[in-house]
C-alpha cells in the first residue's frame, strides 16, 4: 500500500509537470504564431513600398529587424522541440509509472490471497489440533481404566492390600507376571493331587 501511494504521488508530480509544459508549449507556439505573423507584415510592408521609398537606410532598419525576428523565431523553435522532447519523456514516465502501479495493485491482491488462504491453513490446523487433544484425552482415560482394571486384577489375591502409592508400569507387569505363575502353580499342583486320587 505504501509502493502504491509513493507511486501515485509521483504519477500526479508526473502529470503536473506534463501539463506545465504543455501550457508553456502552447505559449510558445502562440509566440512563435505572433513573431511569424509580424515576420509577414514586414515583408509585405517592404514589397509594398515604393521605389522612391526604398531608401538604402529603410532597407538596412528593415532587414535587421528581419534578422532579428528570424533569431527570435529559430530561438523559440529550439525551445519548442525540446519543450516537445520534456513531454515525450514525461508522457514515457507516466506510462511507466501507471504500469508499476497496476503490478503493485496485484501484487498486493496476491499478498492478501496468500495471507487469507494461510489464515485458512491455521484455522484448519488448530481445528486438528483440538480433535486430536480431545481424542488424546479420550486415550488416555481409557488407558488409565485399563491400567486400574489391570492393577485390581493384579493384587486382587486374597488376604492381599491394594497398593497405597502409584505403581509404575514396570512394577504392575511384575506383579501380573507373580499372579500368573501363582496360577500356574497352583494348577499344576491341582492336577498332581488329582492324579494321585
Amino acid at each position: 500500500t505504501g509502493a502504491i501511494s509513493s507511486l501515485q504521488r509521483q504519477l500526479e508530480i508526473q502529470e503536473s509537470e506534463l501539463r506545465r509544459f504543455r501550457y508553456e508549449n502552447e505559449m510558445l507556439q502562440k509566440q512563435l504564431r505572433g513573431r511569424e505573423d509580424q515576420l509577414q507584415a514586414m515583408s509585405d510592408k517592404f514589397c509594398s513600398l515604393t521605389e522612391e521609398q526604398r531608401k538604402e537606410e529603410v532597407m538596412v532598419i528593415t532587414e535587421e529587424e528581419n534578422h532579428s525576428l528570424r533569431q527570435v523565431v529559430r530561438e523559440q523553435e529550439s525551445q519548442l522541440a525540446k519543450q516537445n522532447e520534456q513531454i515525450r519523456e514525461l508522457e514515457g514516465t507516466i506510462r511507466r509509472l501507471r504500469i508499476e502501479i497496476v503490478t503493485s495493485r496485484r501484487h498486493a491482491q496476491e499478498h492478501k490471497q496468500a495471507q487469507e488462504e494461510t489464515k485458512s491453513q491455521v484455522e484448519a490446523l488448530q481445528h486438528k489440533e483440538v480433535q486430536t487433544k480431545v481424542a488424546l484425552e479420550r486415550i488416555n482415560s481409557k488407558f488409565e481404566r485399563l491400567r486400574s482394571k489391570i492393577i485390581q486384577a493384579a493384587f486382587s489375591v486374597e488376604g492381599q492390600d491394594p497398593p497405597q502409592a502409584e505403581l509404575t508400569e514396570e512394577q504392575v507387569l511384575e506383579a501380573m507376571q507373580v499372579r500368573g505363575s501363582s496360577k500356574l502353580s497352583f494348577q499344576q499342583s491341582g492336577g498332581d493331587c488329582r492324579g494321585k486320587k
